[in-house]
């Protein structure tokens, strides 16, 4: 069986050094350890991780959410914040990123181990229990999508950009422009990134 593939994004290096070792000890691959958003960017590109840890602090900037916010608009996987806090605050800042969970500083071992299994666990048992399906989507929508809307939604729930849905369905960019502007509208949201959080509200009602 091939290795779970974790991506770190820890800025602090002796951090990221330790949670490196304890994963590698019970047969995780470490496929990156990125210290900012550009190279957790490149490194979630490079390395098609099964999951990521996103310190939430990068230096003096909550960069970790916005990494989370891109996983969600471009990648399908989990992740985990590590964080020194766990305070209402901060996880009401975060809980709108959807995190399979956190990790609170410091941890042992055990804590690290069972909190990346559990996401892993938690996160096929969404993707097998939740059907996506224009049924699924519209039962709640005051607005109901069209199935080429749907169709639409479904391409940019799984990453795909502008042009390749435009390259995918034959038809010129504008015309799938107008679509994503209609998807926008029917789910309340202006950014691929809230369109996506959109979806995992309605199919989790």
């Amino acid at each position: 069986m091939s290795k779970i593939k974790i991506l770190i994004v820890e800025d602090e290096p002796l951090i990221a050094e330790d949670i490196r070792e304890l994963l590698e000890q019970v047969n995780y691959q470490i496929v990156g350890v990125a210290y900012n958003k550009e190279e957790a960017y490149s490194l979630l590109n490079i390395t098609k991780p099964d999951i990521a840890l996103l310190d939430i602090n990068l230096g003096d900037n909550t960069d970790g959410i916005l990494i989370a916010e891109t996983i969600n608009e471009k990648y399908n996987i989990p992740f985990l914040y590590l964080t020194s806090y766990s305070s209402k605050l901060i996880l009401d800042k975060v809980k709108h990123t959807f995190p399979m969970g956190y990790i609170v500083k410091p941890f042992d071992e055990a804590n690290l181990f069972t909190a990346v299994e559990i996401a892993l666990s938690n996160f096929q048992g969404i993707k097998k229990t939740v059907s996506f399906t224009i049924e699924n989507i519209n039962k709640t929508l005051p607005n109901k999508l069209t199935q080429r809307e749907f169709e639409i939604l479904s391409d940019i729930y799984n990453g795909l950009s502008n042009s390749d849905i435009a390259e995918k369905n034959f038809v010129s960019l504008n015309t799938i422009k107008t679509h994503v502007q209609k998807v926008y509208e029917k789910l309340d949201a202006h950014t691929r990134s809230a369109t996506i959080v959109k979806v995992r509200e309605l199919l989790n009602k």
